[in-house]
């Protein structure tokens, strides 16, 4: 297979990229620093040989402080099993926090006994809606999806769901509202009309810090995308003019799963390799 090399200069970057016959890139050379990168193993020793090939016969080349000009991009150390993020099952950051803090078995009998609501209601709903959402993402995985959930953040908080594939990155947020009606605002949410909540405009903060982490570690720009899943809601109404966080409720997430466009193969991967990694999070 014939390769082409272009040459791509932007954002303080100056590179060589060596392409198939239909633009498809397979690997690319800094040409401050001569480092290279093979995105297609199977191309490897070409790509290699055509990229230093082009490098030594560069006609321009690089004043010698341009390398410190450009910073160099973090590397996460080797993934293991203590920091894959891919075990963890929906709803685990609050399986967790009732294991520890929440009341025993005989506080829950009693509770139910004397119908009586306690703090840890909330908590046990919102698991409940996890488990159901992470059941339908996880289906995804057949049509090329990488679904992560329960990633822990600084501060205590967690993003509830992460979901990767050639349609982008979606950033999933759960609400369990059981037999509700659900009103979503451009920036808030009320619930059966009543006080407004601000989910939607939490989820574009979560949707933005999410970015910021994959793009620190990956070298192509990564598209986030806010997403509200309702779980339980006898009615689901949204605004119009709500564009920019997809609103579903629980069993229309398969909606996502024919997007395309957005990330190749390999991109896919690279997301996923960082965003599983724990490590990657832990200043987010």
């Amino acid at each position: 297979m014939e390769l082409h090399v272009t040459r791509w200069k932007r954002y303080g970057h100056d590179r060589l990229y060596a392409n198939l016959p239909d633009g498809t890139a397979v690997g690319w050379a800094d040409v401050p620093t001569g480092g290279i990168t093979v995105l297609r193993a199977e191309y490897r020793d070409d790509v290699i040989a055509l990229l230093t090939k082009h490098l030594q016969n560069l006609t321009e080349p690089a004043p010698p402080d341009r390398a410190s000009e450009v910073p160099a991009r973090p590397m996460l150390p080797p993934l293991t099993p203590a920091d894959d993020l891919a075990v963890n099952l929906p709803g685990e950051s609050i399986r967790d926090l009732l294991d520890v803090s929440g009341p025993g078995v005989m506080g829950r009998v009693i509770s139910r006994l004397l119908r009586r609501p306690t703090e840890w209601d909330s908590w046990r709903k919102g698991l409940a809606g996890e488990r159901r959402v992470g059941a339908e993402l996880n289906g995804l995985g057949r049509q090329g999806w990488h679904v992560l959930h329960s990633i822990p953040l600084a501060n205590k908080v967690d993003i509830d769901h992460l979901l990767i594939g050639p349609g982008g990155v979606f950033s999933i947020n759960t609400k369990h509202h059981h037999k509700r009606a659900v009103w979503v605002g451009d920036d808030s949410v009320k619930v059966d009309h009543g006080k407004p909540a601000p989910y939607a405009r939490k989820s574009r903060a979560e949707a933005k810090r999410v970015a910021r982490v994959l793009e620190r570690y990956c070298d192509f720009p990564v598209p986030v995308e806010p997403v509200l899943v309702f779980v339980g809601v006898t009615e689901l109404k949204v605004v119009s003019t709500q564009l920019s966080v997809r609103v579903y409720q629980e069993r229309q997430v398969s909606a996502l799963a024919p997007l395309s466009g957005v990330l190749t193969a390999d991109q896919v991967e690279q997301v996923y390799s960082v965003a599983r990694h724990r490590q990657a999070w832990a200043q987010a």
